[in-house]
């Protein structure tokens, strides 16, 4: 969340963030579009942005990206640049009568003034739907230009009408390239900066710093002033390695268990495991790990793998996860990261092979075309009273009567012809299924498998 000052800006205003007593990472704020780091995608001399901010012709947007790649800071730098009445509200503060004030000013001030409003709403993920449908109109009629920021992707949090009415802007994170500048510029600023401690880092500090940041300057400048903080005294103004390793610790890893990220991150765990690459998938679990998910949705994502993209190749596969699921709910964080370690490098390296998922897929769609229909009457319940009556098991065959337990007969509904759903693939244990239904389908009479 944005610092609550923000909030008070007003026509054009900045924040008083150059305090002494302020955060670095306030006092650091570019103020131009000059010191403004990242978003070469968005924001370069010839990219549409660049041209309607520097020429006040505002669309309404939604810049959207993880926390401390320029969202907030973008804003406020329109904010000293537009001759538009801005307006700010925060999502988690404001309710719909803040809002229909703000549209009454901004009314106003098109009707009496002829000069339109910016009205920027950080966190607009966590408006209501109500609150959002809200701002429907005065953006549609143009009596507001909306910008709206959000760490989330807007596509899951924001209404569709609004997303329809708004240019979408995506940040992304800081690249090293980019952060080690930012940090180095913080700490030699005499201004707004620590140039006036005469601290100064060497070139694995100035890495390290700008590697814990992970895209976000905000958290690299954080880092930094804990540096600072901690380099101790006597050290002839350099801050030591060692207390950058401490002041790393100190930070948080970003990560909301209901956010964006959190999809992403269990998006990219499944896919490194379907493409084995135990690596990967390792690496993300630890992403998930410290970012404190719930070990029993891993466990319940790998229950679903196990048999959606393994299946019959490996049927261990499917053990190893339940048993992974149990072990999670038995021994608990943190240890059960070991078991859950274990059961990912498992199915990451084991063979793959998606013929049950397309199984049930293909069978799940014919059913919903050709609807429900009624198994043949020798399949059918004969252990009630009066089934018998009804010819139910009437003609059925035992199988373990004939020999190898085989024996031709129709287990799908009368008319419907016969369907290969199950197609197993030329890998690990569905080898020998394959082998094995077409040895069946040979001794049945039924119509030879044919593969894919």
């Amino acid at each position: 969340m944005s610092d609550p000052s923000l909030f008070n800006l007003q026509n054009g205003d900045v924040p008083e963030a150059t305090r002494p007593d302020a955060p670095l990472a306030y006092r650091m704020r570019p103020s131009t579009l000059e010191e403004f780091a990242g978003q070469e995608g968005i924001l370069a001399p010839a990219s549409a942005l660049r041209r309607a901010i520097e020429a006040d012709k505002l669309p309404s947007m939604i810049f959207f990206g993880p926390p401390g790649t320029g969202k907030t800071t973008l804003a406020m730098i329109i904010a000293t640049r537009t001759r538009a009445n801005f307006r700010q509200v925060s999502a988690v503060s404001s309710g719909v009568a803040d809002l229909r004030k703000v549209f009454a000013e901004a009314g106003d001030e098109l009707k009496y003034r002829g000069r339109g409003t910016v009205l920027f709403v950080d966190e607009i993920h966590r408006f209501s739907k109500a609150q959002q449908d809200a701002l429907l109109p005065v953006v549609e009629s143009g009596v507001v230009t909306l910008i709206g920021a959000t760490t989330e992707n807007p596509y899951f949090e924001v209404i569709g009408p609004l997303i329809s009415r708004c240019e979408l802007y995506e940040f992304l994170p800081l690249s090293l390239s980019e952060l080690k500048p930012l940090v180095s510029r913080a700490l030699h600023d005499k201004e707004r900066g620590l140039g006036s401690t005469g601290f100064e880092l060497d070139e694995s500090g100035l890495e390290a710093i700008a590697k814990a940041g992970g895209g976000d300057a905000r958290a690299a400048l954080i880092v930094l002033e804990t540096a600072a903080d901690l380099a101790p005294a006597g050290h002839e103004g350099f801050i030591p390695l060692e207390a950058v390793e401490e002041a790393i610790h100190h930070k948080t890893a970003f990560y909301q268990k209901g956010g964006d990220l959190h999809y992403d991150a269990i998006s990219a765990f499944i896919k490194s495991m379907r493409g084995s690459d135990p690596d990967a998938a390792i690496y993300w679990l630890a992403i998930m790990l410290t970012g404190g998910e719930d070990p029993k949705f891993i466990a319940r994502r790998m229950v679903i793998f196990a048999s959606e993209d393994v299946g019959n190749a490996d049927p261990q596969a499917l053990v190893v996860a339940t048993s992974v699921s149990r072990a999670v709910e038995f021994v608990g964080l943190p240890e059960c990261q070991l078991n859950l370690a274990q059961g990912v490098t498992y199915l990451a390296l084991a063979p793959k092979s998606n013929a049950s998922c397309r199984a049930i897929g293909a069978a799940m769609k014919d059913v919903e075309q050709e609807g429900t229909r009624r198994p043949p009457k020798d399949l059918r319940d004969s252990h009630y009273p009066g089934a018998k009556k009804l010819e139910h098991g009437k003609g059925y065959k035992y199988p373990h009567s004939y020999p190898g337990a085989v024996v031709r007969q129709d287990y799908l509904p009368p008319g419907i012809e016969r369907r290969d759903y199950y197609r197993p693939a030329d890998r690990g244990f569905e080898k020998e299924l394959s082998r094995r239904v077409k040895e069946l389908r040979k001794a049945t009479g039924l119509e030879p498998y044919t593969g894919r």
